[in-house]
């Protein structure tokens, strides 16, 4: 019922900028809370951001306050994250997620798309 589609990845040296995007199709009238996740080489997925429906509501991992921010557009259905100041620790395949949570909670998960940041 949900597919997300991810954009904006790519190699960047440490201080640089990417924005990552993700665009979500549904097939019915819902609302859902969008975040991002990550997981890097040998590592375990880890979380990234999120945010609400109506925006109002953001979160973020220590590891990226202050650097990243997530925003979204309800009319495009779209989830964007602003990574600024990025590092080479940032590295890593970044996935969006979209979570309902009315009748039933389900998650939905893009394909990823990879971020390099060199140093």
């Amino acid at each position: 019922q949900v597919q997300l589609v991810e954009s904006g990845g790519g190699l960047v040296q440490a201080g640089g900028s990417l924005r990552l995007s993700c665009a979500a199709s549904v097939s019915t009238v819902s609302t859902y809370s969008m975040g991002w996740f990550r997981q890097a080489p040998g590592k375990e997925r880890e979380f990234v951001a999120r945010i609400s429906w109506n925006g109002g509501d953001t979160r973020y991992a220590d590891s990226v306050k202050g650097r990243f921010t997530i925003s979204r557009d309800n009319a495009k259905n779209t989830v964007y994250l602003q990574m600024d100041s990025l590092k080479p620790e940032d590295t890593a395949v970044y996935s969006c997620a979209a979570r309902f949570t009315g009748t039933v909670q389900a998650d939905y998960w893009g394909q990823g798309t990879q971020v390099t940041v060199s140093s």
